[in-house]
C-alpha cells in the first residue's frame, strides 16, 4: 500500500509495513528533550516512580532556556533542581555558556535526522520535520514515559499536502510562506494533521528557511510538518549528523486527505497582527504602524542565516530613536558565530541589544517583556494576548528583514523604504 512520508516513518518505528490515518500505534523514539519549564516535572516523575536510568542518555538532553540566567530566587531554585536531577540521571544539560533553545539545538547537534521519529517537550519541536523526519511535541508526563522506555504512542495523522506554486518575490522568506498559509487555513486548519510542504518555492528555500515553516505548523493545529529531504537537506545534515540515518521518501500515489495549492507569485512579506498568527496581511496594509520594540530571534528565526539577513539591513544604520531592538540567537554556537563574523558588532553599533540564547521575550519571561500599551514587531511564532508581557500589549509577527528595516524606521517598513 502506498504511504505518505509521515506514514512511512511512523510505520517503520512501529515495526510495521504500513499504517493508516486514525490508527493508534506504539513507536520507538529516536530523540527527545526537555527544558527548565518541563524538566522538573519530567525528571521528578522518574524519581517518584523509582526509575533509575533513562533509556539512552545519548538520545536525551535538557536545556535551561526560558528563565536562565535566573531572574529570581524562585527560578534559581528550579534551575538548581534541574542541575541536580540531570546529574542523577547522567543527562546532558545545556545552560549558560552552552545555552540554546532546544528545538534548534537538536538540529544543530545532529541528533534530529531524516527518517527519524522525534518527540520534544515543546510544541515547536515540529520544526525538525523540515529535515524529513517525523517531529512533534508532547507534554512533560509523556516525555517522562519516553525517558523511561524509549517509546510512546501516536495517533497516525492524516496528511494534508500544501503545494506552493510560483516564484518567490523580493524579501519573501519561508516565514512569509507559513504565515500566509496559516492566514489562509486558520489556526485549526490542519488540526492533528501532518502538514506536508511541496513545490518549487519550497525547493528554492534554504534549509533554515524551511525550518521556520515547519516550526509554525503547530500554529495551524498540525501534529507535525514535513518536507521530503533533498540534496540541500542532506548537504546540511551530513556534516553534523551524530549517528547513521536513512532518508525516507513518500510513495508515489500515496493518498492524502487533501491537497491545497497555494500560489505565491504575487506574495509580499506577510505580517500577522494581534491576536492570532492567522490574522495576516501584507506588510503594506500595516506600513507605518509605530513600534516600541523589535525582537529578532526565537527558535523560529534565530538561525545564523536570519542574523546575517538582519545585519545586512542594519549595517551602517542606526535603530530609530526611542525604539528597543533585541537580537537573540537560538544557540550558543550561533551566538559565537555571530560574534566571529562581526554580526554582533553590527547590531551593537546600530544601537540594538545582543543577548545570549534564551526564549525569554518570545514567552514573556525575561529580556524584553512588554508593558501595557506597548507594541512589538517580532520574528517569533505567537502573538496571543499576553504572550510577550502585558495582556494590553500587542505583538506583530514578521520575517527578519522586515524586522530589521522596521527597527531603522521605528515603524513597520520594508528594506525598500530605507
Amino acid at each position: 500500500m502506498a504511504q505518505t512520508l509521515t506514514e512511512k516513518i511512523i510505520a517503520r518505528h512501529a515495526g510495521r509495513d504500513s499504517v493508516r490515518p486514525g490508527e493508534y500505534v506504539d513507536v520507538s523514539v529516536d530523540q527527545t528533550w526537555s527544558d527548565d519549564l518541563g524538566a522538573p516535572i519530567t525528571l521528578g516523575l522518574l524519581e517518584k516512580h523509582g526509575v533509575s536510568s533513562v533509556f539512552d542518555k545519548s538520545r536525551v538532553f535538557v536545556t535551561s532556556m526560558v528563565n536562565a540566567p535566573a531572574r529570581s530566587i524562585e527560578t534559581a531554585e528550579v534551575l538548581k533542581l534541574i542541575r541536580t536531577l540531570c546529574r542523577k540521571y547522567d543527562i546532558p544539560l545545556y545552560e549558560m555558556g552552552s545555552a540554546a533553545i532546544h528545538n534548534a539545538l537538536g538540529i544543530e547537534r545532529g541528533v534530529t535526522l531524516p527518517g527519524e521519529l522525534i518527540v520534544g517537550g515543546n510544541s515547536h519541536a515540529c520544526m525538525a520535520g523540515a529535515l524529513g523526519c517525523y517531529a512533534t511535541g508532547m507534554g512533560s508526563t509523556d516525555i517522562a514515559a519516553i525517558l523511561a522506555t524509549g517509546r510512546t504512542w501516536i495517533e497516525v495523522p492524516r496528511t494534508i499536502r500544501y503545494r506552493y506554486t510560483g516564484r518567490l518575490q523580493k524579501w519573501v522568506t519561508g516565514k512569509d510562506l507559513i504565515l500566509h498559509t496559516i492566514g489562509r487555513i486558520g489556526v485549526a486548519g490542519a488540526d492533528n494533521a501532518a502538514m506536508e510542504f511541496v513545490g518549487d518555492p519550497v525547493a528554492e528555500l534554504e534549509v533554515e528557511e524551511r525550518l521556520s515553516m515547519s516550526n509554525m505548523a503547530i500554529e495551524a493545529g498540525g501534529q507535525n510538518a514535513i518536507i521530503e529531504p533533498d540534496a540541500k537537506t542532506l548537504a546540511y545534515v551530513r556534516p553534523i549528523a551524530r549517528r547513521p540515518f536513512e532518508p525516507i521518501r513518500g510513495d508515489a500515489g500515496a493518498v492524502v486527505s487533501e491537497e491545497i495549492e497555494i500560489p505565491i507569485g504575487d506574495l509580499e512579506p506577510v505580517i500577522a497582527a494581534p491576536f492570532l498568527p492567522s490574522n495576516t496581511a501584507s506588510w503594506r496594509e500595516v506600513r507605518g504602524l509605530a513600534l516600541d520594540q523589535v525582537y529578532i530571534g526565537s527558535c523560529t528565526n534565530g538561525w545564523i542565516s536570519d542574523l546575517r539577513a538582519a545585519a545586512k539591513i542594519l549595517e551602517g544604520r542606526r535603530v530609530a530613536d526611542g525604539l528597543r531592538v533585541i537580537v537573540i540567537p537560538s544557540t550558543a554556537k550561533i551566538h559565537r558565530q555571530a560574534v566571529e563574523e562581526g554580526l554582533a558588532q553590527v547590531f551593537l553599533e546600530a544601537g540594538a541589544a545582543f543577548s545570549m540564547p534564551t526564549c525569554g521575550p518570545c514567552i514573556g519571561a525575561q529580556a524584553g517583556v512588554l508593558a501595557d500599551g506597548e507594541r512589538c514587531l517580532a520574528t517569533s511564532n505567537r502573538n496571543f494576548p499576553g504572550r510577550q508581557g502585558s495582556v494590553k500589549s500587542e505583538t506583530y509577527l514578521c520575517n527578519p528583514v522586515i524586522a530589521a528595516a522596521s527597527a531603522v524606521k521605528g515603524v513597520i517598513a520594508s528594506p525598500d523604504d530605507l
